[in-house]
């Protein structure tokens, strides 16, 4: 693994190990202290961010090497005009690693094909969050004990939550895994996830919320994105869909573990923060521990080795490629901005393509 974009990119294995890492870190801290002297992370964050951002940092730091970045696009080169590409080149200069959160989707993508150096992805718009995922993971993990045979619920903005996207796929390959979706219909889980990375779970849609508690392992709450909408009328009418609070969770599991990527605005109430089911504070901690095993990971799959950039699927010659011959109508698509980028889709069937860059699909 040379860098990680999606969290498909990690076989079980994979994540098994990270896993492992990840516990071995929070038994033995002292045992890492000194593992990445020497070694510079860069923080590249074109969109707001504060706890993936420090989440970084943090792992960074007590790996025991340095930090260097910003937190403002409007300071980078990036307001300039800098593509995506030179930015990936001029940064592998200065360090060994990097972490992008990007509002573009696919820029992380186009990143780490130009960079000569891993880079992480940490959020591209609302297609991937797999750092995230892997805390989630842990978290599952560390609070019921298994990954396999257990009902989660993913309650909110099932629509733009990159976040729940991500999750589910991970999921997706853990037996016995059952998702109950819970949101308003404005904001239901994509075709493309419901059709792809579910295909071989056992999964329900629902609307209500407190039918569904008594069901459910783990409850995986989102906020509303207020950034996500462009009709601010749509936003003020469905962001109260769904509060959490104190008299629902009576109908909840006593071992039901409640998580939520952050920051909440009133979708759980904070009566509920005592409750030994609320895991999302411990969630957070344990994102800085997998970031630190993931950071290891990288860092020692590139020890020793000449520094190249990874090349798009086009380079490679995969096949079912279509290069250059449709275009992403996604606004969000990193192909809208980026410099001379080739227009790239797989097929998927013999109706159906999707944009490399966003998974935006074309056809029926």
């Amino acid at each position: 693994m040379r860098s990680l974009i999606d969290i498909l990119e990690l076989s079980v294995a994979e994540i098994d190990e990270l896993l492992a890492t990840a516990e071995d870190i929070i038994a033995n801290p002292e045992k890492y202290a000194d593992a990445c002297r020497g070694k510079k992370l860069a923080t590249l964050f074109f969109e707001p961010s504060t706890r993936t951002r420090l989440s970084f940092e943090a792992a960074m730091y007590e790996l025991g090497g340095n930090v260097l970045g910003f937190s403002d696009a409007g300071t980078s080169s990036a307001s300039k005009g800098e593509s995506m590409a030179d930015t990936a080149k001029v940064i592998s200069c200065y360090a060994d690693i990097i972490a992008m959160r990007h509002h573009q989707e696919g820029a992380p993508l186009v990143a780490s094909c130009n960079a000569t150096v891993p880079v992480i992805n940490a959020g591209d718009g609302g297609h991937n969050h797999p750092t995230q995922t892997l805390a989630d993971l842990l978290t599952i993990k560390r609070e019921l004990g298994r990954l396999d045979h257990i009902t989660v619920g993913f309650c909110g903005d099932l629509k733009y939550g990159r976040t729940v996207h991500s999750l589910i796929s991970a999921l997706s390959r853990y037996a016995g895994v059952k998702l109950v979706l819970i949101s308003p219909k404005e904001l239901g889980i994509p075709g493309y996830v419901k059709y792809e990375a579910m295909s071989n779970m056992e999964w329900e849609e629902t609307t209500d919320l407190e039918a569904k508690l008594p069901e459910l392992d783990v409850l995986y709450m989102t906020r509303i994105q207020r950034e996500r909408f462009s009709d601010l009328d749509t936003y003020e009418r469905l962001k109260d869909s769904y509060i959490l609070t104190a008299d629902k969770m009576k109908l909840a599991k006593e071992k039901m573990a409640i998580l939520h990527p952050l920051p909440r605005v009133n979708e759980i109430s904070v009566k509920i923060d005592a409750d030994p089911r609320a895991a999302y504070f411990r969630q957070v901690l344990n994102a800085k521990y997998m970031r630190m095993a993931l950071i290891l990971k990288l860092l020692g799959a590139a020890k020793g080795k000449e520094r190249r950039p990874e090349p798009l699927p086009t380079a490679r010659g995969d096949e079912g490629l279509i290069v250059n011959e449709l275009k992403c109508q996604n606004t969000r698509c990193i192909t809208q901005t980026e410099q001379e980028l080739d227009q790239v889709f797989r097929r998927v069937s013999d109706t159906v393509c999707r944009c490399i860059y966003c998974e935006k699909k074309l056809g029926e």
